[in-house]
């Protein structure tokens, strides 16, 4: 799987030709723990893998132990303008190691707490379901519309100070034509490829300051809930 790339060091001589400005560094965490078995995942990984200017991490590739490498994840995100959330709902909510990252990477004191270092970042989730559209819904057998299911990404959004943007979502994967998947595809390509210049985002507020106080988080010298 495609791995951040390492910097290189820029050509010298009085000649050298200006760059052009560099597009917005995009930082994929794709959480699958089955890619072969994916359908709709693993093409939308693929779709990633191939833009330039976008670093993808596997997390299942990366860190089959579950033994996250911090500082590796955390010097990514620094580095990065968008946050890219990429895996199947499982269970209403994330794979487990994609929320393992969180709670290991998003630690207080770095992204929220006395520092917010992701402050002015976005994130945005593209998830897929197995259930229908229909079936998220008050009288479907998920009993709730799916954004019913999205305020835990929302307020881990606000908490670090990030505009979290629409999700991109597709229901029905299992069932979803050959052509459908396609379609989705290409439009997660496409938006990939012209971020930040989506016409929603001029409308979209950043996101108010969630500022935790010290009573509530304990110190290093105190043991966690």
């Amino acid at each position: 799987m495609t791995e951040p790339d390492k910097p290189t060091a820029a050509n010298s001589g009085a000649h050298a030709t200006p760059s052009a400005p560099a597009s917005p560094t995009i930082y994929l965490v794709a959480a699958h723990p089955h890619w072969e078995r994916s359908r709709v995942n693993r093409q939308l990984l693929q779709a990633a893998q191939s833009q330039p200017q976008v670093q993808v991490c596997d997390l299942f590739g990366r860190y089959p132990d579950y033994a996250i490498d911090v500082a590796r994840e955390q010097q990514a995100l620094v580095a990065t303008q968008l946050v890219v959330l990429l895996h199947p709902v499982q269970w209403y909510s994330m794979p487990a190691l994609l929320k393992l990252w969180l709670d290991e990477v998003l630690v207080l004191h770095w992204a929220y707490g006395a520092k917010h270092v992701l402050r002015g970042k976005d994130l945005w989730l593209v998830a897929s379901t197995g259930g229908s559209e229909h079936s998220y819904h008050p009288q479907g057998y998920n009993r709730y519309f799916f954004d019913a299911f999205l305020p835990p990404y929302e307020q881990t959004a606000a908490l670090c100070g990030m505009r979290f943007l629409p999700p991109m979502v597709l229901h029905g994967a299992h069932a979803a034509s050959d052509s459908a998947v396609a379609e989705h595809v290409a439009t997660f390509a496409e938006r990939l490829q012209t971020y930040p210049n989506w016409p929603e985002l001029e409308e979209l507020e950043q996101c108010p300051a969630c500022e935790v106080p010290g009573s509530d988080r304990p110190s290093e010298a105190q043991e966690t809930p």
